[in-house]
């Protein structure tokens, strides 16, 4: 197959890297004229959304009387999440139970900004913690599969123990921090693939672990998408659509009230995160999640194309940290550097190479945009 020439965007900075990618006769993208035709028309972050979402909060509020608490969020520390804790407490007037899940990679600045709010909102936390033998062994399978989604061991932890404990405690509401003004570009699936599909993750760690996944957290995309909202009745709200959310505001207001610390890039509360997203994804596939970030902030108007092409262009982080996080690493998962580097030389492979679901994925897709509950491209 001849190779495709490099295209970008004229509009935001979504390149040929996404090998689906589709330009019109103006050089704009598909992910633009997606967020111009079909988001921005339904997206209206204003006093009627917001009147919106007080109603929405006044029914969380009603059903969850002579309850503890009355719905559930998932803290990482980051600043979606952490400003999901802030609105749900100080404005919805809610009494949110936090749930935090420890993987064995959190920075100190997520576990610090998780404290503060904690803290300052005096809210309850529950923390689950990972048994790290097996977040080790599985997240050193995905390291041998050489797929680029890395993070996956960890993001399924992370949803998957939500759910599971949401529907074992009966609670009825999530709150997440999932938005469009930061994300109305989603990554392409080669970059990123679905975190849920438990078959995948099953047949990489068949191949290539070692040690049984007895306590785990696992969901199935049915369980958490069919059965545990539809049959338990868990209700998905995303109140960060409802009002004016811009990224560096929301950080400095979240820094001003509670102290809660910046970092340098969108997922970078997480160690791994930051080392999979800079340097695994960026020097061995040649893939640049940052693009679809900031793509994301150049369509809701927190940022320019050009100052997006001068952030582009400089390293996610330095050489320095990069060795630092290699070594960090390397001795997390109880292998040399030297192996590490070599895993980073094998044959690339993607989430087609391994067992999948993404037949069922498609079929979720399209049901969902035409009912026009899904409005992001996700390929």
């Amino acid at each position: 197959m001849e190779k495709r020439a490099y295209q970008i965007c004229t509009n935001c900075i979504m390149d040929t890297s996404d090998s689906g990618i589709v330009f019109d006769e103006n050089g704009h993208c598909d992910y633009c004229n997606n967020f111009y035709n079909n988001i921005l028309p339904h997206w209206h972050p204003d006093e009627v959304s917001y009147t919106e979402l007080m109603r929405i909060a006044d029914k969380i509020r009603k059903e969850g009387q002579n309850k503890q608490y009355d719905c559930l969020i998932g803290l990482s520390g980051g600043v979606d999440s952490s400003y999901v804790a802030y609105l749900a407490k100080e404005k919805m007037g809610l009494r949110p139970l936090l749930f935090h899940v420890d993987a064995g990679w959190n920075t100190q600045e997520a576990v610090n900004n998780i404290e503060k709010l904690c803290d300052a909102l005096q809210l309850d936390l529950h923390t689950e913690v990972v048994n790290w033998l097996e977040m080790r062994d599985l997240q050193l399978a995905f390291f041998k599969a050489q797929v680029p989604h890395l993070d996956t061991p960890q993001d399924h932890a992370f949803f998957a123990a939500l759910y599971n404990f949401a529907a074992k405690n009966k609670f009825k509401y999530i709150l997440t921090g999932a938005n469009y003004s930061t994300e109305c570009v989603r990554e392409p699936l080669e970059w990123h693939y679905h975190a849920s599909d438990l078959t995948q993750l099953k047949d990489i760690h068949k191949k290539f672990g070692q040690r049984k996944l007895k306590t785990f957290p696992l969901c199935d995309i049915l369980t958490y998408k069919v059965f545990y909202r539809y049959f338990k009745g868990i209700t998905v709200v995303k109140p960060l659509n409802y009002v004016p959310y811009y990224k560096e505001q929301a950080m400095n207001e979240l820094s001003e009230k509670f102290g809660w610390q910046k970092y340098a890039h969108k997922h970078y509360e997480s160690r791994f995160t930051r080392f999979y997203e800079g340097y695994w994804l960026k020097e061995k596939f040649g893939y640049d999640k940052r693009r679809a970030h900031f793509s994301s902030l150049i369509l809701t108007g927190q940022m320019t194309r050009d100052e997006a092409l001068k952030k582009i262009n400089e390293h996610p982080y330095s050489p320095e940290m990069a060795e630092q996080d290699m070594e960090f690493i390397a001795n997390k998962l109880d292998i040399s550097i030297d192996e590490l580097k070599s895993i980073m030389k094998g044959p690339n492979k993607s989430y087609k190479d391994y067992k999948n679901k993404m037949w069922i994925f498609n079929i979720g897709t399209k049901i969902l945009r035409m009912f026009g509950i899904q409005r992001a491209i996700i390929r």
